[in-house]
């Protein structure tokens, strides 16, 4: 619980007492690693934050093939937005690559915490402005980089992630085949061994 704590401080206060409600309130889930959750694709105004693991959403297009769409990594928080405000069944998939163990509070429990905690509705409206900030920057990056501009900004903002992920979804994710992946990334790494015999 201690990093869900932390990263709800960032985005407002809690007391004590609050901090003990939200610990109350909360469940956790496991899921095993290849496990492939409907959880995102039900009407659920479930919220969950990650606190280990990887998790990847997808949807599958109509030459029935998966296309990655995000990654979520520890210390996120997972919710779909139009899914959450409208009650309403989201869109994609969602696919556990490694083990995952989340926090999660349920519709009533998110009432509760409203209830409990004054402010707590804004607190929350901050961290879902900040999740969407990032996917809109991560969407920006893909519709005006090229393919090895994407994959070396992914390695700058997911310094831990890339070699935590299978080459394919990693290649799925930004927009290329694994084969392209794989041929960039031995460049860059040819490269560096240039810099550095250059440089030695």
């Amino acid at each position: 619980m201690e990093s869900l704590i932390n990263y709800l401080l960032q985005f407002g206060k809690l007391d004590a007492e609050q901090i003990e409600f939200l610990k109350s309130q909360a469940v956790i889930r496991l899921y095993k690693k290849d496990d492939r959750s409907n959880q995102l694709e039900q009407a659920s105004e479930e919220v969950a934050f990650l606190i280990k693991g990887i998790l990847r959403i997808y949807y599958i297009n109509d030459q029935n093939e998966e296309i990655t769409k995000f990654f979520f990594a520890e210390n996120s928080f997972l919710v779909d937005i139009h899914s959450y405000i409208h009650n309403q069944p989201a869109v994609p998939c969602a696919h556990v690559i490694s083990d995952c163990e989340f926090i999660i509070f349920s519709p009533k429990a998110m009432s509760d915490i409203s209830a409990h905690i004054p402010g707590w509705e804004l607190l929350f409206s901050k961290i879902v402005a900040s999740e969407l900030a990032k996917k809109v920057n991560a969407l920006s990056a893909m519709l005006c980089e090229d393919a090895k501009s994407r994959y070396l900004s992914f390695l700058r903002d997911h310094p831990m992630l890339a070699n935590r992920i299978p080459l394919h979804y990693l290649a799925s994710y930004l927009g290329v085949t694994a084969t392209s992946l794989s041929r960039i990334r031995r460049k860059i790494i040819d490269r560096s061994r240039v810099v550095l015999q250059e440089s030695a």
